[in-house]
């Protein structure tokens, strides 16, 4: 650095409010064998060497068709259109940061607003906010609004048929709270929770119920029965949602949801080895003095033109501190801006299509393969584009065949649970064709 704003008698005033006489003294603490580790790094190559390094690597990967992969879980292929990444690569919206003076960034503004008045249609709900970092953050901090809101309510029950991983962030989220989270126990058979399995758990202490809609099984279950069982023990109900499926499903907030979160990564974001994605977070009014993260407004300047700004900011730190509601110090707004252009693109009707091809191409995938011997659907009642089929040997085995014929499979359950070894969660969606799902049949039955 040019410039260190630190003078001598700075450095010697915090080191001794720290208790220590030098720099290295600040080090003691991290073992000193591993300081300085040797790097042991490979030869200095040029660019041209790098770049041809990197392409033999890549070429070790398995590039897989789209009507060739039946894996879902969470992260799903869907089409994007062009529009998506011409418009997400322009320089307004690919620098763009914080937008805390709204003279100066009325575009990105704008798409938050766009990107919010979406997501709170889509889901059913009164508000939305700009984003978060992903489902699982966002079901978390859904899960944790709900306790900001009450006094007294310290206890979150939270379905098994939630997405393992969601569940895992939410434990991190309350480890040294003083919050009682309980995980119901996966139902023997179904992959289905009823609604009735709440009530030992519907008390007066309770904050939330947590669950999934499709769930994580890929079941359809009964929310507004769940709603009416919380909301009759004063609780509120946080959902997890599947943004697709709403294009052909009631929306949440319909069903009784107070608080919804998604994962919006099906929205025009690539599945990009793990990220990064978006994290989709909407509420009933009542709540929204609690949302986390930001929120843009419409309004009108002196002149009485229509323009737009950040709104409710004494939620967040730079106003108020230790005493802010809202521990979001950014959002995910390139990937909000690529959910915004991709809806907007598709439109009610092209989303629509979207998700009754997806419904169509897993069904047709569950009847042809309920029709293999060995095979039986697992998945209780309806589902929308994943479901649990049992598998006559370990799904593991079955998805290391499938991949010598350059086919994806579904995910092995045993991976989350060994009970599940002889499981697996399949998935199809638009970009499932049938001569892909006929293909996959005959590998199966081989």
């Amino acid at each position: 650095m040019t410039f260190n704003p630190h003078t001598e008698s700075d450095r010697a005033s915090m080191l001794r409010a720290s208790g220590t006489v030098g720099i290295d003294d600040l080090f003691t603490p991290v073992p000193s064998a591993v300081r300085f580790p040797s790097l042991n790094l490979p030869p200095v190559l040029t660019e041209m060497e790098a770049a041809d390094h990197l392409f033999n690597l890549s070429a070790r990967n398995l590039a897989v068709a789209a009507e060739n992969v039946f894996l879902g879980a969470g992260a799903y292929r869907h089409f994007i259109p062009a529009t998506v990444g011409q418009i997400l690569a322009r320089g307004e919206f690919y620098t763009a940061y914080t937008p805390y003076q709204p003279e100066v960034a009325q575009g990105t503004l704008q798409v938050i607003y766009e990107f919010q008045s979406l997501v709170a249609a889509l889901t059913g709900m009164d508000v939305a906010n700009a984003s978060m970092y992903d489902g699982a953050t966002a079901l978390a901090e859904g899960a944790l609004m709900t306790v900001s809101r009450t006094r007294g309510r310290r206890r979150i029950v939270i379905a098994a048929t939630v997405h393992p991983a969601y569940r895992a962030v939410l434990r991190t989220y309350l480890q040294g709270l003083d919050i009682d989270l309980i995980e119901l126990a996966l139902p023997e058979s179904g992959f289905l929770i009823a609604a009735q399995s709440l009530e030992p758990h519907l008390s007066s202490d309770l904050a939330s119920v947590v669950v999934q809609y499709p769930n994580f099984f890929g079941g359809i279950e009964d929310i507004a029965a769940m709603s009416d069982l919380v909301h009759g023990h004063g609780g509120s109900l946080v959902v997890a949602t599947y943004p697709v499926a709403l294009g052909l499903l009631r929306p949440p907030g319909e069903l009784g949801a107070d608080i919804v979160a998604a994962e919006g990564q099906a929205l025009g974001v690539p599945q990009g080895f793990g990220g990064p994605y978006v994290g989709l977070l909407a509420a009933r009014q009542e709540f929204i003095r609690q949302m986390p993260g930001r929120l843009a407004g419409a309004t009108t300047d002196s002149e009485g033109k229509r323009g737009f700004v950040l709104t409710l900011q004494t939620r967040e730190q730079h106003i108020r501190r230790e005493k802010a509601t809202s521990n979001i110090c950014t959002n995910q707004g390139l990937m909000a801006t690529a959910a915004t252009v991709h809806m907007a693109t598709l439109g009610t009707e092209g989303f629509r299509e979207v998700a009754q091809s997806s419904y169509q191409n897993a069904h047709y995938l569950a009847d042809r393969i309920s029709a293999v011997p060995g095979y039986r659907i697992a998945t209780d009642g309806a589902f929308f584009h994943e479901f649990v089929v049992s598998t006559p040997i370990p799904a593991s085995e079955i998805n290391a065949q499938l991949l010598e014929h350059c086919i994806l499979g579904g995910l092995d359950l045993g991976t989350i649970d060994p009970v599940l070894t002889r499981y697996m969660l399949l998935c199809a969606t638009e970009m499932n064709n049938r001569a892909g799902i006929d293909r996959f049949i005959e590998v199966l039955s081989t």
